[in-house]
């Protein structure tokens, strides 16, 4: 299994460009089992979760073909609309395979996911979604099983903001009969991206990036080729790790717009960002001060950004306090952080960090994608090396992570 070995000490300076964002890139794929036609999308990252919804797209029947950045997915001879345990087990966002294929085959069996041990992530709201608009839903033997003549349009409030729930029940009802209408949505950038693509396909959607998405279904969608918007997570964790380090650093191929919440508090940190329409540049010259901050749906802080705020906490000058109000599981990585030698006390979902002057290299383990990300960072920081275990989850969420920290002048390297 491998490991990341990290040299603390340099700061990060130069330039490096952002990847297509996965969670953006996972639905839209999925996206390509409501037409017959062929679908491609441009800036797909080199990601072990997409490999895996790949392989899972291509075991039901859709013709895959990547070169590069770029795939093509054809799903003309679809014929098997079931998602396999196998393959569904590590990575959750295989659900969103079960609102397009219900859409357009009538049927779909989907084993109830996995992915990262952060939390409880129910499945429920995507069902009684389904169920609202007609699908006769049983889930037997760990697959969700669904049947429907045709969907209907409904009128659909989901009990929690749900970015996949959201995601699901939209492209489901781009084929349903009659106006669907989804309150309480998701506002995030990744589902205004999929709406865009489903347009350019020929749905009729409105209200995007709001609290209320209107669906006018359609008897079916046609081809398109789509440019995945980049990953606003991977930006941030490189400007933390920068931040961290007080470093220098250009990423392009992005944009502040996606991360507005996260770019205030690097600069009430102490950092000065400039942005552009496709760049963001953080200057990081001093000992940085502990910012306090509260995780909620977008455009507030986004949770998948808490752990990397974690790491920059842990050397800042002053006391954080950190809550996590989306999941109940996500301080995992703190304990791994203790043993780098922070001061780091858990309550509930409240973490409170007291910032030291550094951080000791010591051996430590990855939870799950994020808290890989978080232990990364403080890495950076630390003296001497640090041995970060089991990084396959990092491969799952960020391209070519060694290269690109080394390429800005890290010390870091993969032990096979």
């Amino acid at each position: 299994m491998d490991k990341l070995l990290i040299e603390g000490g340099p700061r990060l300076a130069g330039e490096i460009a952002i990847s297509g964002a996965k969670n953006a890139a996972l639905p839209l794929l999925c996206a390509a089992l409501l037409t017959r036609d062929p679908v491609t999308f441009t800036h797909v990252p080199d990601l072990n979760d997409i490999g895996t919804m790949l392989r899972l797209l291509a075991q039901m029947g859709v013709k895959v073909e990547r070169e590069g950045s770029t795939v093509t997915l054809d799903a003309g001879g679809l014929d098997t609309p079931v998602a396999p345990y196998e393959l569904v087990k590590t990575m959750r966002a295989s659900i969103l395979v079960l609102g397009p294929l219900v859409a357009r085959m009538g049927e779909a069996r989907v084993s109830l996911p996995g992915g990262c041990a952060i939390g409880a992530r129910p499945v429920d709201q995507h069902i009684k979604g389904l169920q609202a608009m007609g699908a006769e839903i049983a889930v037997e033997q760990g697959y969700v099983h669904a049947r429907t003549a045709r969907l209907k349009g409904a009128r659909l409030f989901t009990d929690m903001v749900t970015v996949t729930g959201t995601e699901n029940l939209m492209m489901a009802a781009c084929l349903a009969a009659g106006e669907t209408v989804i309150e309480n949505a998701a506002r995030e950038p990744e589902v205004v991206d999929l709406a865009n693509c489903l347009v350019a396909m020929g749905a009729r959607i409105s209200g995007a990036g709001t609290d209320v998405i209107r669906i006018q279904g359609v008897e079916s969608l046609h081809g398109t080729t789509h440019r995945i918007m980049p990953d606003r997570i991977e930006t941030g964790t490189y400007l933390c790790a920068a931040a961290a380090t007080g470093g220098d650093v250009r990423l392009t191929g992005t944009s502040a717009c996606y991360l507005d919440a996260v770019v205030d508090k690097l600069m009430d940190a102490g950092c000065e960002i400039e942005t552009g329409r496709d760049f963001i540049h953080l200057h990081a010259s001093r000992r940085l001060t502990a910012v306090s901050i509260r995780t909620a749906p977008y455009p507030a802080f986004p949770t998948d950004m808490q752990a990397q705020f974690m790491a920059i906490n842990t050397v800042a000058e002053g006391t954080a306090v950190i809550r996590e109000t989306i999941f109940e599981n996500r301080y995992m990585h703190a304990v791994e952080l203790i043993r780098l030698g922070a001061d780091i006390r858990i309550d509930g979902n409240t973490a409170v960090v007291q910032g030291k002057p550094a951080l000791e290299g010591a051996t430590v383990m990855a939870t799950d994608l994020r808290a890989s990300a978080s232990l990364v960072i403080a890495g950076l920081v630390a003296r001497g090396e640090t041995l970060v275990e089991r990084i396959y989850h990092l491969d799952r969420g960020y391209e070519h992570l060694e290269q690109k920290l080394a390429a800005l002048g890290a010390r870091v390297r993969r032990v096979r």
